[in-house]
């Protein structure tokens, strides 16, 4: 049987999470971000509720944005030369989605060279936030159980296919200062006080699902699309939490959510500085993560 690794792209917020996964032995890569003249390797001297806390204060954020980069080519074999040495025959790394910048890319580059060596599966969450990371934690549990690779990647896919991110962004600030969003929309945006519902489509990009006038209304349409996306699936089946960055908008989504009789069954994980950077500390919403039943088709 083959010996498994699974590795994470750190903005899978394991580290953020609750600390029973972080002793799993899931290997983080992590991606550098810059903020305030420093770089840092994500999870390592930035706190993101400082990180979040500092934004909403930030003085003239539009030119002292926080900037992102890529795991190098040096860093990426580190982890898969590690990984060898530890006498593992396979690798599934789970990775930020590609329609959020090149890392998959980089991380896919990096593994043919190690072809000859080791068996590499890059996967494409389509997602990022704990929502990456929690497959990153399933397939480590059925590594525990002693499934294979081809098992694991199978349900994995089959999560991913179902999975949900969905949020609502309080102020179009960061979008417009990333350049998300320009010109007469960013401009009518702002007039109308447009807050929109945002979700990962089909490609793995982060893009506006609704747009809604008022913080508080695009919060009760979050929780109506929610309500129909989870029907009447029982919380055995599935694992739902809050994702956001600053706390201000969670504050405002739970009264709201208890009336719609919406229950997350698992704690709140704090977005990661890498992805929450680009939408800014005003963001809150749902990671939602369906599992399979033993009546569901692995495969449609």
């Amino acid at each position: 049987m083959s010996k498994i690794k699974i590795m994470c792209t750190s903005t899978g917020c394991i580290e953020y999470a609750p600390e029973r996964y972080r002793n799993l032995g899931i290997d983080i890569i992590r991606v550098h971000i810059y903020f305030e003249d420093k770089e840092y390797l994500e999870g390592i001297g930035l706190d993101p509720v400082e990180f979040y806390a500092r934004l909403e204060t930030l003085e003239n954020p539009k030119n002292n944005l926080p900037k992102t980069g890529l795991p190098t080519p040096i860093e990426i074999k580190a982890h898969y030369e590690k990984a060898i040495e530890e006498g593992y025959d396979e690798v599934i790394v789970y990775a930020i989605s590609s329609g959020l910048g090149g890392t998959f890319n980089q991380l896919s580059v990096v593994a043919k060279e190690f072809s000859d060596r080791i068996k590499i599966h890059v996967v494409d969450t389509k997602l990022t936030a704990f929502g990456e990371g929690l497959l990153a934690i399933k397939a480590q549990e059925m590594v525990n159980a002693g499934k294979s690779a081809e098992e694991i990647l199978k349900e994995t896919a089959w999560m991913m296919k179902r999975q949900i991110f969905m949020g609502v962004d309080g102020k179009l600030d960061y979008l417009i200062y990333n350049g998300r969003l320009k010109g007469g929309k960013a401009f009518m945006g702002q007039m109308l006080k447009i807050c929109p519902v945002v979700h990962f489509n089909e490609l793995g990009e982060c893009v506006a699902l609704e747009s809604v006038r008022t913080q508080k209304k695009a919060l009760i349409r979050t929780c109506e699309i929610l309500k129909e996306k989870i029907g009447d699936r029982s919380p055995d089946d599935y694992i739902l939490f809050h994702v956001y960055t600053g706390p201000s908008l969670l504050e405002t989504l739970l009264p709201i959510e208890e009336k719609y009789g919406i229950k997350t069954n698992h704690e709140d994980v704090i977005m990661s500085p890498v992805s929450g950077s680009h939408n800014g500390p005003w963001l809150a919403g749902y990671g939602y993560l369906p599992l399979r039943r033993d009546d569901e088709p692995l495969e449609d």
